[in-house]
């Protein structure tokens, strides 16, 4: 029997979470951001389920190959643009949109003598500052790039840094200095992450690029998915490999730093920190057993963790058990692992199988 460790993947909720995304901004493109392995929950299977959306968005263009490889020629953004002046040939072949947010990616579409042209997505730095050309630059930067025979068409963007506030002054004050530049220019705009799609109508605009949301989770500071209308598509699961009876007094595991204020029950689950089960997370913190609440008894460590089965007293060996998904938040575990739902899912490693439904 192999190693019970799985993150069951919903698809049916992922449609349905892109569906709330196309429901929030009926009258924008819909760009579903697939970077990273889809969150981690795979990118091909996850991109052929949202056929719907308008375009996809990646990092870079090792995930776009990755894409065209497969068969997937639907329109495709690479967040980042390009690395180096050589990547403009493999992306003219594979028709990818560039988005450009430095005057060096400009150069080099300059430069560049191949055949194809290109979409350009140009970044504005409206106050994130991280990628993005300055206000002051767009007027000269814009007409560097239309005066370019490879550019075919020029599109805005940018970032909210604090969308996922939703009284952000900051975010507010990057709406309104986008609208500055937006003004006088004629071509299509995407400001909308998944917290300014839901939370900040004045984001909508032509083009929004939901990912967090599409994944389940809230993308506020303290968010409910379920009160966001999300559902949950990662379910991180075991079984329960070994139960076991302790006398009051009896330690569990690493540094013996969980203590047994009573007779309990513990039982070991096939789940650790080399499946990105963060080791952070302190006794206390709650799984399901069977569907019932319990909660961490010990540290986590490299494959194994323990829980206080205490409430539950029917479980046994090859009981299930549920470290985040359905009836138990990834946004709630991640709070506790003083963390974000993107890390904890990106962070599952890959020999944990991932198991497709619905």
């Amino acid at each position: 029997m192999s190693r019970p460790a799985r993150a069951r993947i919903d698809l049916g909720a992922l449609q349905h979470n892109f569906q709330r995304a196309r429901a929030a901004a009926p009258a924008s493109h819909v760009i579903a951001v697939i970077k990273a392995n889809a969150y981690g929950h795979g990118v091909l299977p996850v991109a052929e389920r949202l056929a719907d959306a308008d375009a996809f968005a990646v990092a870079g263009i090792d995930e776009a190959l990755v894409l065209r490889e497969a068969g997937h020629r639907k329109r495709t953004l690479l967040l980042a643009g390009i690395f180096q002046p050589d990547e403009l040939s493999e992306a003219a072949a594979r028709d990818l949109d560039l988005i450009v947010h430095d005057v060096w990616q400009v150069d080099a579409l300059s430069a560049w003598q191949g055949k194809g042209r290109f979409d350009v997505w140009l970044k504005v730095d409206t106050g994130m500052h991280r990628l993005g050309i300055a206000p002051a630059e767009l007027a000269a930067i814009l007409a560097a790039l239309r005066s370019l025979p490879c550019v075919k068409n020029v599109r805005l963007m940018t970032h909210l840094a604090c969308a996922d506030e939703p009284a952000s002054d900051h975010a507010q004050a990057q709406l309104q200095q986008m609208q500055a530049c937006c003004a006088g220019f004629e071509g299509e705009v995407c400001i909308a992450n998944s917290a300014a799609l839901l939370g900040w109508p004045d984001a909508r605009r032509d083009w929004v690029r939901p990912g967090i949301m599409l994944y389940g989770s809230s993308p506020f500071v303290g968010g409910d998915a379920s009160k966001d209308g999300l559902r949950p598509v990662m379910h991180l699961e075991s079984r329960l490999i070994a139960v076991r009876d302790l006398a009051e007094g009896e330690t569990i595991g690493y540094g013996a730093a969980f203590r047994a204020a009573s007779p309990m029950r513990m039982g070991v689950v096939a789940m650790g920190y080399a499946d990105g089960y963060p080791r952070c997370l302190a006794a206390g913190t709650p799984v399901l057993v069977d569907d019932k609440p319990a909660s961490l008894a010990g540290r986590v460590s490299m494959d194994l963790v323990t829980v206080d089965l205490s409430a539950v007293p029917e479980a046994r060996v090859g009981s299930l058990v549920r470290f985040w998904g359905a009836g138990l938040p990834a946004d709630a575990i991640a709070r506790a692992a003083g963390t974000i739902s993107y890390e904890l899912f990106t962070g599952v490693n890959a020999r944990v199988p991932r198991q497709y439904e619905g």
